[in-house]
């Protein structure tokens, strides 16, 4: 190989490039990114970007010395818009065309419109700026969607005075991420922070003043924030060939196709620590299958098999986790309460330890149930 493309100049896509370099590739390598500009950390867009505890230039994942010293093609501003898997080649938006020997697809995901007029998002830092300038207190606001990022959100925005109302589809808030205990603590703090959370509720539309609920109620907001979910970025993969499914379908060495590989959020592989297949949308994640797909382009040929880890920010509780915690049928805690609001607890599925959480414990408290996940154990 003389020539890799690594399309998405994110977190997953910055992991591939350091990784092609430091594993000894000394030919071309053209990172090829949407935005304008250079790679940066998305994770406090809804903390402190939204709060306004940091400005932009802190979040920058690599200075301007750093990413020239990667000997890269940098190509920002631009996005791909087909790709030629036969003739190996990528197309842009400008018109070039990018030719290859291994790509690495890292074009991650897009938030989930909602019909109706325009609301906020928070995926770039543009988004998270724009938001930031209206959270005025006394401003209402209101938050479709009470997964991490909306809830995130709205815990900054009560931070910051304002009124928040938080809608939710499913009886409790992240209970198909965390279990049901713990997703009705989480919906019980905000509720105790002045949040109006309503769950089992369904936004139809975004009307001038606010949105509108399937039951025909008009809840108003001076802003509204969508994180309703999102949608992994492969419509610049119609007829290539590729197989999608909610995300790049890849084997176990992240590999979609002969001399193609991706990573990052807009991924789907069989995990084979866990048996499943499964798409991930964390920091984390992205940062380690960039570096396992940049391996495996080389011929590493070792199977992509982490222990998911995230975690979240929200009033005073600081939430971590480890595993893949969907589909668990026991959950324990087995430290702490939830009554207190500081614990840890560990989830099974099928007799095997799958997954922790931790609130508001040390880190070195849920640090070592990672190797307890990986070996296969149990909660003894």
């Amino acid at each position: 190989m003389n020539r890799i493309v690594v399309v998405g100049a994110s977190a997953a896509g910055l992991a591939t490039v350091e990784t092609l370099r430091r594993e000894g590739f000394t030919g071309t390598i053209t990172l090829i990114g949407e935005e304008l500009d250079a790679p940066y950390d998305r994770p406090p867009l809804s903390k402190q970007i939204l709060a306004s505890q940091w400005e932009a230039d802190r979040i920058a994942l690599r200075t301007a010395e750093q990413l020239h010293a990667l000997a890269l093609d940098l190509r920002l501003g631009v996005r791909a818009t087909g790709l030629d898997t036969a003739g190996r080649l990528v197309t842009l938006s400008d018109g070039v065309g990018v030719p290859y020997d291994g790509l690495v697809v890292a074009t991650g995901v897009r938030p989930r419109p909602l019909p109706g007029a325009s609301g906020h998002s928070i995926r770039t830092l543009d988004d998270a700026l724009e938001l930031r300038k209206r959270l005025r207190p006394g401003a209402r606001l209101t938050v479709v969607g009470a997964g991490f990022l909306g809830a995130e959100c709205a815990a900054v925005a009560r931070g910051l005075g304002c009124e928040v109302t938080l809608l939710e589809p499913a009886p409790v808030p992240l209970a198909h991420a965390v279990g049901e205990p713990v997703g009705r603590m989480l919906a019980d703090v905000h509720r105790d922070h002045g949040v109006d959370l309503r769950t089992g509720v369904m936004v139809t539309e975004i009307v001038d003043g606010g949105v509108r609920l399937g039951d025909g109620t008009l809840v108003g907001a001076d802003e509204v924030l969508v994180a309703a979910g999102s949608i992994p970025n492969t419509d610049w993969l119609d007829g290539s060939g590729l197989t999608v499914g909610d995300g790049v379908v890849c084997d176990e060495f992240c590999a979609a196709a002969p001399g193609v590989y991706a990573a990052g959020d807009v991924a789907r592989w069989p995990n084979p620590l866990f048996g499943v297949d499964m798409r991930i949308e964390h920091r984390t994640n992205a940062a380690e299958q960039g570096m396992a797909a940049a391996r495996n382009l080389l011929g590493a040929r070792k199977p992509f098999a982490p222990v998911p880890y995230f975690w979240s920010d929200q009033y005073d509780l600081k939430i971590h986790a480890y595993g893949y915690l969907r589909g668990h049928d026991r959950f324990d805690v087995v430290d702490g309460s939830l009554a207190d609001r500081r614990f840890l607890a560990a989830y099974h599925r099928g007799g095997r330890l799958v997954g922790a959480l931790a609130v508001n414990m040390p880190p070195k408290a849920v640090r070592p149930w990672r190797q307890a996940i990986a070996s296969g154990g149990s909660v003894e």
